[in-house]
């Protein structure tokens, strides 16, 4: 059974919906991208990989197919069903307790930009907590100027992003209204944003034990980041 919706979170369209408002048979659609070469180049051949927020494995199957040992996290039991060749477990991201520790942590999709009392920071302690002491930590940015200029959109496989909207809720808070369609079926989310200046993002990092190690793409939306060690 899926958990309650998360406040602030809403999501429509054909099947089931997370807590967050993906839903389950867009992800099973959304293309992979170039996220798993610029992890690749990022991290030691071979290395073991806690993907935190995996879904359905858009980027997770890339992976274990590059010779990676992936565990794919993700608070949707739904989700986790299309996971094949990797460990899987159901739990939200800010409780996570592993007994062990990994090569490379990977958050993705945003989620560093997550809204709610403290989430940011519990994300960013399952990170620090599950990274070994020689590991690193790779995480995705919005980009600047994410939440200007709307609607936006671009055309994926088969189909079409928009982003329609992004309206201020609170201070340091977006509402961001986002739609994709496709020729049999359309599907909309609605979800929470705070955006960060490269200097919160940092401070957020501190915060958790974490130091930016290095901005892996040009527009400084992948980040390597390495345990701050005592």
């Amino acid at each position: 059974m899926s958990r309650t919706a998360r406040e602030g979170y809403t999501g429509s369209g054909p099947g089931a919906i997370t807590p967050d408002g993906c839903a389950v048979e867009l992800y099973r659609r959304l293309p992979a991208g170039d996220e798993p070469g610029i992890i690749e180049r990022a991290v030691p051949t071979g290395a073991s990989i806690l993907e935190l927020g995996s879904g359905t494995g858009r980027i997770t199957h890339p992976l274990v197919e590059r010779g990676f040992t992936v565990t794919a996290v993700d608070e949707s039991r739904q989700m986790l069903e299309g996971v094949h060749g990797a460990r899987t477990v159901c739990t939200p991201i800010e409780t996570l307790r592993l007994d062990a520790r990994f090569d490379v942590v990977l958050l993705a999709s945003f989620l560093v930009h997550a809204a709610g009392p403290g989430v940011r920071e519990g994300l960013l302690r399952t990170c620090r907590r599950h990274v070994a002491d020689e590991g690193r930590v790779l995480i995705q940015r919005e980009g600047a100027g994410r939440h200007e200029n709307l609607p936006r959109e671009r055309e994926i496989d088969g189909g079409l992003i928009r982003v329609v909207s992004s309206e201020p809720v609170r201070p340091g808070v977006r509402s961001v209204h986002v739609e994709y369609l496709f020729p049999d079926a359309r599907w909309t989310q609605t979800f929470l944003s705070c955006p960060l200046t490269d200097e919160a993002f940092e401070n957020a990092l501190a915060q958790a034990g974490l130091a930016v190690d290095a901005y892996l793409t040009d527009n400084r939306t992948w980040v390597r980041a390495l345990p701050v060690t005592r």
